[in-house]
């Protein structure tokens, strides 16, 4: 599955490795087929996704920002 509504065309499957919560921003470990990809985003976008290791995610590349879109 992919997200179509968004235009990015790299997109990355895969499950929650491990989330290092700060304040402000969290670091999220993301594991793909292709190995780990780590965003950074807001605490208070992890927690309105409510990611937790082992949470389905798409992990959406562009340029120099990783996004992350619970499944």
């Amino acid at each position: 599955m992919s997200i179509q509504a968004i235009n990015v065309r790299n997109q990355f499957k895969g499950k929650v490795r491990e989330i290092i919560r700060g304040d402000v921003v969290s670091e999220v470990d993301v594991e793909t087929a292709w190995g780990v990809v780590t965003s950074v985003i807001t605490t208070r976008s992890v927690d309105e996704l409510q990611l937790k290791p082992g949470s389905d995610v798409v992990a959406l590349v562009k340029s120099t920002e990783v996004s992350i879109a619970k499944l």
